[in-house]
């Protein structure tokens, strides 16, 4: 192992770790979201303050980046793992901002799992960013995320079906598509998140 006069920079650890708790938050704020209709305006708020958090954070890791002389891993695996965490934060927000402006009432049961499984990615996201410092036992991570997404996919094609078979009218169509085409994307960006971490522990190992 070659000898270091400079030390890793370690607190990026930390970083990934409060952006993915940031994630925890807000998909439970969004589950609370998809069936409280009277609290919708304020869980959006909450919601746009989270992603706001999330933001901060995100720029809080550029800066370290470049402020930092040795990264513990290739700084452009550091900069998208800080943007995929950042993407599926501005999609849960897009999508509960969607329902509000379009003043959409019950949503579909479908939407409620699709929360469900972004939940259940948020959480195994967070556990996962202190392992990075070791780089051990990430495995179980990235396979449980690949499945959850390949889940919301499923998910994601029942919904379409539903919406087009007449039980909604056209213009309710094309509010609940939007929404669900962003809960869908926030899943795609989770798989993305845990295809990075994938690649940084295949280099590191």
């Amino acid at each position: 192992m070659a000898f270091r006069l400079t030390p890793k920079d370690s607190s990026f650890y930390d970083m990934f770790t409060v952006s993915a708790e940031n994630l925890v938050e807000a998909t439970d704020v969004l589950s609370t979201f998809v069936h409280e209709h009277t609290r919708r305006e304020e869980l959006g708020r909450t919601l746009r303050d989270l992603e706001h958090k999330g933001d901060q954070a995100t720029h809080a890791i550029f800066r370290q980046v470049n402020s930092s002389f040795v990264t513990p891993f290739d700084r452009e695996d550091i900069y998208n793992l800080a943007s995929d965490l950042d993407d599926v934060m501005d999609c849960i927000e897009a999508a509960a901002d969607l329902v509000v402006l379009t003043k959409l009432g019950t949503l579909p049961a479908e939407m409620g799992q699709q929360v469900a499984l972004l939940q259940r990615c948020a959480h195994v996201t967070a556990e996962s960013m202190p392992r990075l410092r070791s780089m051990k036992d990430l495995a179980d991570y990235w396979i449980e995320v690949n499945r959850l997404e390949n889940e919301a996919d499923k998910l994601y094609r029942r919904l379409l079906s539903r919406l087009y078979s007449g039980e909604f009218d056209a213009l309710e169509i094309l509010k609940l598509k939007e929404v669900a085409d962003q809960l869908e994307e926030a899943a795609d960006a989770f798989e993305h998140v845990a295809n990075v971490v994938e690649t940084i522990a295949v280099k590191e190992s």
